[in-house]
């Protein structure tokens, strides 16, 4: 018997719920997959899972062998890839929850630049929004600072940016380019709404005077939950948004979007990498968050070269 194997795809066949999603999973026969597992079973002189038709459960033995198969496998894998990173290209998948944004204007770019120099890592991404992410389940999680993130999980600062009003040359030729913040009241704003919530007052925030801030009722002609479909609004010229800097540098180099109101801001954003687990933290990970956070803060001194000071 394989028995690295078989432990393996014990654990698989715990993590997908279901035998033969762990054979899809692993590329094996589910038959090989069921008797993997029986061996094991065999081997270790115990049942390991309760199996029905419709459900497979954890016996105690099989929950307390788990929990110590876990941390064993990691150790092998960080092995491995301790040795082969001394004479090999590192290997395996990064897997990252990141939500919508970030993922899409962050991690995107940061993945395939760390490809090019490390072309046997894959990065398998999955996009959710969630206010309390499932970090434990992924290599770790791309997450903004309003996310609810477990006081045990490692949190290492990406970047910090800010927010910042913006609108199409075309709205501004038409509406006029507001020249104070009380200006904004003869204007279509566009704004951001939070989960389960109505768009609260507009918060602006002055950098060059001590963080001198104003809140204004501002009604809104557009509200979305994705930022994306704000940012497509504005360059479509339906009014003014706030939106990330990291968002507008190509816009605003192409001329498709100015800023308005500066220095004015309406927010300052944090983006953290959250890590389950250090100890166990295979080396392409490690690597990947490396070059995650510095992929992001060479694009935020870009944006400041192209939008100005923030």
């Amino acid at each position: 018997m394989d028995r690295l194997l078989s432990m393996r795809v014990f654990q698989q066949v715990v993590d997908e719920g279901s035998f033969a999603a762990a054979a899809r999973r692993l590329d094996l026969a589910p038959a090989v997959v069921t008797r993997l597992v029986s061996d094991l079973e065999r081997h270790l002189g115990v049942r390991l899972l309760h199996r029905t038709t419709r459900r497979l459960a954890l016996t105690q033995a099989g929950e307390s062998y788990l929990e110590r198969l876990r941390g064993i496998l990691v150790d092998i894998e960080d092995a491995s890839d301790a040795a082969q990173a001394q004479t090999q290209e590192m290997k395996g998948t990064v897997r990252v929850l990141a939500p919508p944004v970030a993922a899409a204007h962050v991690l995107a770019g940061a993945a395939v630049d760390f490809q090019r120099l490390h072309p046997g890592v894959n990065v398998e991404v999955h996009v959710e929004d969630a206010s309390e992410p499932p970090v434990h389940e992924f290599d770790l999680a791309v997450l903004t600072g309003l996310s609810v993130i477990d006081p045990e999980v490692i949190v290492r600062p990406i970047v910090q940016s800010v927010a910042v009003l913006c609108a199409s040359p075309e709205y501004l030729a038409r509406h006029g380019d507001p020249r104070d913040p009380q200006a904004l009241l003869q204007h279509r704003l566009l704004r951001l709404r939070p989960p389960s919530q109505r768009p609260g007052p507009v918060r602006l925030i002055d950098p060059t005077d001590g963080d001198r801030t104003l809140q204004l009722d501002l009604p809104a002609v557009l509200t979305a939950n994705h930022t994306d479909t704000l940012l497509r609004a504005t360059l479509e010229g339906g009014g003014i948004s706030m939106q990330p800097v990291d968002l507008l540098v190509g816009p605003i180099r192409d001329g498709s979007l100015r800023r308005v109101l500066a220095p004015w801001i309406t927010g300052r954003l944090r983006l953290v990498a959250a890590i389950p687990s250090r100890q166990y933290m295979p080396l392409r990970t490690r690597a990947f968050v490396d070059h995650l956070v510095d992929y992001a803060r060479r694009n935020i001194e870009a944006t400041r070269l192209e939008i100005g000071p923030t």
